[in-house]
């Protein structure tokens, strides 16, 4: 073989390894997947929590471990109340009783603010024995902006700690998740302030 030839086999050769070496780096690479947390919203998060089965009870949870919490009673009038319904609004979960005077005291500030904002909702729990004609007769005198449940003191909700003492709320994010335990009155600015620090993380209906 002539150098000649030589050379020219020589390009032959590069070349179909150049080749080569231009397919395998134009080869697509597989599609990566989104995490589950960077692909839904809040609203999202909090419908799919809500669909999910409910975790078996641990020995070592409490009431308050649970970050996704589940509420479903009968308000006053007789409507069924879903805490899941909400997804993608801020509710205030609110524990009172119509003997705590600090109760009364946040009921009309509870009542204003979710007037102001519609992006929060209020659920008020009344947490006490009560016969049902007297608290009738409260409700009518100071008709809370909200729906009132009546809930058993012996069997409170399970997925929030037994209130200790009253006034005690607690602030649900847009996701369905707590963000925030008030003990006492709430106050409308205590409030917003709550809403607008966790808001630089959780996005709200408009």
């Amino acid at each position: 073989m002539t150098l000649k030839q030589r050379t020219q086999a020589v390009h032959v050769v590069l070349s179909i390894l150049f080749a080569l070496v231009l397919c395998a780096c134009q080869r697509e690479a597989p599609p990566t997947t989104p995490t589950a947390s960077a692909a839904l919203t809040p609203m999202q998060v909090c419908q799919r929590n809500a669909a999910a089965p409910a975790p078996k009870p641990s020995a070592s949870a409490t009431p308050s471990d649970k970050a996704s919490p589940r509420l479903k009673v009968t308000t006053f009038d007789g409507k069924p109340y879903d805490l899941a319904d909400q997804c993608g609004h801020w509710v205030v979960v609110n524990f009172w009783a119509t003997w705590c005077g600090p109760c009364l005291q946040e009921m009309p500030d509870l009542t204003a603010f979710i007037k102001s904002r519609k992006d929060v909702a209020v659920i008020g729990l009344d947490f006490e024995e009560i016969e049902r004609p007297a608290l009738e007769a409260f409700l009518k005198q100071h008709a809370p902006g909200y729906p009132i449940a009546l809930v058993d003191t012996y069997h409170p909700p399970a997925d929030f700690d037994t209130p200790r003492a009253l006034p005690a709320s607690y602030l649900i994010g847009p996701d369905g998740t707590k963000v925030y335990k008030f003990l006492g009155p709430i106050t409308l600015k205590e409030l917003g302030q709550q809403i607008d620090r966790a808001n630089g993380h959780v996005s709200i209906a408009q």
